[in-house]
């Protein structure tokens, strides 16, 4: 990560939540010092993020869940490899997958936690590319949550549950962005949530730059092995740093009021920013100067002449491909930013859906079953099943017959 190019996605030097932090310390030790935490999926950018900054509210246990093994060791080296020891007395990560039965004999094999945090998920735009990925996307960002919630309230829980959402889940364009809302309604939802006693919370920010997979680590990926810089044109972006994205999900899921989904304080004037500024700035930074392309294979062959030059091969591209969103936004159609007194951060109070959640779940859980044998499964099948929930997703929807697989 490049410290230039990140202030150029962000326009900050510093975290723009540094001040809560500062101001709110002595709450959060509260949920957290020598408390019981549990992470779910949370080897990934945004999860190990978070837990870091969890450690160092000392809890007395921090038990990490995530099927990704090399991250899962990763996380292990850099916990035990930290100049000041942030391990905490009992820390574990196990490689299962939350959804599973797995998980359900862990979980009964431990003492009810005071803090989980979930951060599994399906999270590109891309993997609407066909039905069979998409109903992965429900079966892990949708079914597996309401399954997790269940079983916490089966066994008493009574500490602080959240969950990670998006800013594509307010008015949604992308079927990822949709299943993340249905998400929101699922873990907020009082039938599914029956019995539940603890408080449960969520929270959508923006993209979190160099994070894994993320377009602005493409770029260092794509340097490095001699390629042509790609980014869509005319696409502005909201942007967070790594250690933001920790911050704000620290904040979230420890201060925040039931049933509230926290958002950054980010103005669209000032902080929505065009994506091919920061591809400009990442090569400037590199000692290059951009050479714009419009065509593939013409940005392919031309690298070797272009560094030769002093000059990078900057491709643009259309945003014609599936769930693409020209902007992003963090409140939907009927909802409000409200304050919860904190500087950088805003709460938008949930907005129950007059659709019938239970119901929803039913016609997933029946699709994950391949219980009516011979029958299609595709994207209007899918799509119906979120309309159920947020009718205004047959309209809100970007549909195209191309993907981001097929763009360079």
């Amino acid at each position: 990560m490049t410290q230039a190019t990140l202030e150029a996605a962000t326009g900050r030097k510093t975290s723009l939540f540094e001040s809560d932090m500062a101001s709110n310390h002595s709450h959060i030790a509260k949920v957290i010092e020598g408390g019981r935490v549990l992470a779910i999926g949370a080897a990934g950018s945004i999860g190990s993020e978070t837990i870091k900054v969890l450690a160092q509210f000392r809890p007395r246990t921090l038990h990490v869940i995530d099927q990704n093994e090399n991250g899962l060791a990763e996380l292990v080296r850099q916990f035990r490899s930290a100049p000041q020891s942030i391990v905490p007395d009992d820390f574990r990560t196990l490689p299962i997958d939350y959804g599973s039965a797995a998980m359900h004999y862990f979980l009964d094999s431990e003492a009810p936690y005071d803090l989980v945090v979930n951060f599994a998920a399906l999270k590109h735009v891309r993997s609407e590319k066909d039905s069979f990925s998409t109903l992965q996307m429900f079966d892990t960002n949708i079914a597996k949550q309401a399954r997790l919630v269940r079983a916490l309230a089966d066994r008493s829980f009574a500490g602080r549950y959240f969950s990670v959402s998006t800013d594509k889940a307010a008015n949604p364009s992308s079927l990822m962005g949709a299943t993340k809302r249905v998400m929101e309604h699922v873990m907020f939802d009082d039938a599914v949530t029956s019995g539940f006693r603890g408080v449960i919370t969520s929270a959508r920010f923006a993209n979190v730059a160099f994070s894994n997979g993320s377009l602005l680590q493409s770029f260092e990926n794509r340097f490095a092995r001699f390629e042509p810089i790609v980014c869509p044109q005319d696409v502005r972006r909201y942007f967070v740093g790594l250690g933001e994205s920790g911050e704000i999900c620290t904040l979230a899921s420890t201060l925040l009021q039931h049933r509230t989904i926290g958002i950054p304080r980010l103005d669209p004037r000032d902080h929505l920013v065009p994506l091919e500024q920061i591809a400009r700035a990442f090569i400037e930074e590199q000692g290059f100067e951009p050479k714009i392309y419009f065509d593939e294979m013409a940005a392919r062959s031309s690298v070797t002449e272009d560094r030769r030059r002093g000059r990078w091969p900057l491709l643009l591209t259309r945003a014609d491909t599936a769930g693409e969103k020209p902007y992003e936004e963090f409140v939907a159609e009927g909802e409000r930013a409200v304050e919860v007194g904190l500087v950088a951060m805003q709460g938008v109070p949930y907005q129950p859906t007059s659709g019938d959640v239970s119901g929803a779940l039913e016609s997933i859980d029946a699709l994950l079953a391949n219980s009516a044998s011979g029958a299609k499964l595709d994207k209007e099948r899918l799509k119906a099943i979120i309309a159920e929930l947020e009718p205004a997703f047959l309209s809100t929807h970007h549909d195209s017959q191309r993907n981001l697989d097929q763009r360079a």
